[in-house]
């Protein structure tokens, strides 16, 4: 809020001013707080100068099977032991449940499939993903000890790999899935080349 110099002089009143004197903010000002989504935004964004790169589609699909592999056996076997046990009625609700876990990762896979992105920094690796708990990961280059690529079958199919980083001092890995194949082999030769650049003198 701005103070001005008392004098004796008539001044026209500043905008936003009221007649009466008192302070006005025009509508929008620059001094509401922002929106929490707003905050959300900044807080998971990129660093300057880049922008996320994102994971293929063909990572709906893997997730879509991989979920059915899971659910599906699992629902039958408890059904079947509920029906044993505790009888026939009993059999629809382990069914009921693996049904609902299946839907859930089928109508899910885009949202997560699109929350992952990385950017490669000038001296870090930014890398998030997580749609209810989102996160942002930073791994330093000169941090990095392991860079490697994996391929299951199903990805293979697909098209597809997973980027790993292993740190020093953490049994933690970094992952980047749903990549393609060549840009996954590009992406470690590049991580690699920086691990062994900015690892000098640590």
């Amino acid at each position: 809020m701005e103070f001005a110099a008392s004098d004796s002089e008539h001044r026209e009143p500043r905008p936003g001013a009221a007649e009466d004197g008192r302070a006005t903010e025009p509508e929008g000002a620059g001094g509401a707080p922002d929106a929490p989504g707003e905050r959300s935004q900044e807080a998971f964004a990129p660093p300057e100068g880049t922008a996320w790169t994102r994971v293929l589609p063909a990572l709906d699909a893997y997730r879509r099977v991989v979920a059915a592999a899971v659910a599906v056996p699992c629902g039958v076997v408890g059904a079947v032991a509920a029906g044993l046990w505790l009888g026939p009625g009993a059999a629809a609700v382990p069914a009921a449940a693996a049904l609902l876990a299946l839907a859930a990762a089928w109508f899910t896979a885009g949202a997560a499939r699109r929350s992952w992105g990385y950017a490669e920094g000038p001296t870090d690796l930014y890398l998030t993903h997580g749609t209810a708990v989102r996160q942002l990961v930073v791994v330093p280059y000169g941090r990095m000890q392991v860079v490697d690529v994996t391929a299951d079958l199903l990805e293979q199919a697909l098209g597809i790999a997973t980027v790993r980083v292993r740190t020093a001092a953490t049994t933690a890995d970094t992952r980047i899935p749903g990549l393609g194949l060549d840009d996954a082999v590009l992406l470690r030769d590049r991580l690699a080349a920086r691990s062994e650049t900015f690892s000098t003198g640590l």
